[in-house]
């Protein structure tokens, strides 16, 4: 029975997804260490350290593993792993078994880290693999939202308050801008963790001989693998693994970040955005109204506990001597989940913002409702230039203060003061006291961030 909502029946799709527990489940992290240690057996065999035939017998063995002609013994296996303290001695028996005579060459050289090190970094390139899928395509739904609604005004608020009219589309490329720098941030990655990991029992390759036939042997593993072959044994420097799970963690505090915009905007005194309808999506036991923002508040929760796992892996990174005593274990537990709720949160956003509903009119509303104030500071910077700024700041803030006290326009508040009115004029004092007129450059960066975008650079 599952004890976790990663691998619960009832909500393992709302926090995870299928291809990424696929990939970091049981049977695929065993089927990497079965991988790894094939390939070692042929990377030897070709390089003469183990005979030619052992190396055919254990990948014979292996394939007949992977295709489900042999299956382990997953009972023995649990069994004997919680008396040995790993799952690889374990393993190599029963691999050892399918192979005959030959199993006495099976991990050869090799040490339980070399083996679940390298079937972790292989777990690490297929969960890129899907991270990247699903962010390529909510970046393209922000990329979308920015170019329709690049110049449709909305209010901008800081402190929860009117700040300053924006766009839609601005705000959504600044989401995109985030997107961007992650799908960087993974390429970036990739020569820094996909490493082959093999260094025998102190990370020397002493079992090998002391010349370069061990160092062979490990870049022949990593060419079989398709992986890096890094200068020196890094079972003990964890930083790969610690900024594979930052990174997770970074692109879903920007998918929190997305998602807390989009909650409150569909807040009912809001009403500017939706997730997309689906017939009792959101629905409450007891209010027939309510539809709740189920994606935003799954990815928050998401964002959440990545965070708490950034936290934990660097503890991992801490390690003693040249071989950890309990700061490796916590990999374990961080490394998949780390995967699992990114996968979870990035399918909630996909979803979400490829259906997402924008109310324009809404908008309008909203950046209506205070009378023009919102456009203070666009009348001050029209005043300045005949009054300087702070006589400018004064005479707009008291004319702030009236309207708000007395509940009315800021145009008609400002056309009483004679000062202000011979100044500017009405037809000026309009078009200041209008926000679609003040929104800066907002459309210019929309456009900036599209073309970088379209062209695969995120920073």
């Amino acid at each position: 029975m599952a004890i976790g909502a990663l691998d619960s029946a009832i909500f393992a799709d709302m926090f995870g997804t299928a291809p990424m527990r696929q990939v970091f489940g049981d049977d695929a992290f065993l089927a990497r260490c079965i991988e790894v240690e094939a390939a070692l057996a042929r990377a030897q065999g070709r390089l003469g350290i183990i005979p030619a035939e052992a190396a055919d017998a254990i990948t014979h063995a292996a394939n007949a593993l992977a295709s489900g002609r042999e299956v382990l013994d997953l009972a023995r296996l649990k069994n004997q792993t919680e008396t040995v303290g790993y799952p690889i001695l374990p393993l190599v028996r029963q691999m050892a078994e399918l192979a005959g005579e030959s199993g006495r060459y099976l991990h050869w050289g090799a040490t339980t880290q070399d083996i679940m090190d390298t079937a972790a970094v292989l777990q690490i390139r297929a969960g890129l693999a899907l991270i990247e899928q699903d962010l390529t395509a909510t970046r393209g739904h922000l990329a979308e939202l920015a170019r329709k609604y690049r110049d449709t005004p909305m209010a901008g608020r800081t402190h929860l308050q009117h700040a300053l009219p924006v766009t839609f589309g601005y705000k959504a490329a600044v989401w995109l801008y985030a997107l961007d720098r992650h799908a960087d941030r993974l390429r970036e990655l990739r020569p820094r963790v996909l490493l082959v990991q093999f260094g025998g029992a102190a990370g020397t390759l002493a079992s090998l001989g002391n010349g370069e036939r061990s160092l062979e042997t490990r870049a022949e593993l990593a060419r079989e693998l398709n992986l890096g072959d890094p200068p020196i044994t890094w079972h003990v420097v964890r930083d790969g693994i610690a900024e594979t799970v930052q990174i997770l963690a970074l692109l879903a505090g920007s998918l929190g970040k997305i998602a807390f915009d989009v909650m409150l905007m569909s807040a009912t005194e809001f009403g500017e955005a939706a997730e997309p309808f689906i017939e009792g999506r959101g629905s409450s036991s007891t209010m027939p109204q309510k539809r709740n923002p189920i994606s935003c508040e799954l990815i928050l929760a998401a964002a959440k506990v990545l965070r708490q796992h950034a936290g934990l892996v660097l503890d991992a990174v801490v390690s003693d001597f040249e071989r950890a005593t309990g700061p490796w274990h916590v990999e374990w537990v961080a490394l998949p989940e780390a995967f699992g709720f990114a996968a979870g949160a990035l399918h909630q956003a996909r979803f979400m913002l490829g259906g997402l509903i924008v109310d324009p009119d809404r908008m309008a509303r909203n950046l209506a409702t205070t009378h023009g104030l919102i456009v203070a500071e666009a009348v001050m910077m029209g005043l300045a230039p005949y009054t300087g700024r702070n006589e400018a700041h004064d005479l707009v803030y008291d004319a702030c203060r009236v309207a708000i006290e007395t509940d009315r326009p800021l145009f008609g508040v400002l056309m009483e003061n004679p000062a202000v009115a011979e100044l500017l004029g009405p037809e000026k004092l309009a078009s200041l006291t209008d926000p679609a007129n003040y929104l800066g450059a907002a459309p210019a960066m929309v456009d900036h961030v599209l073309t970088r975008h379209a062209d695969g650079k995120g920073t």
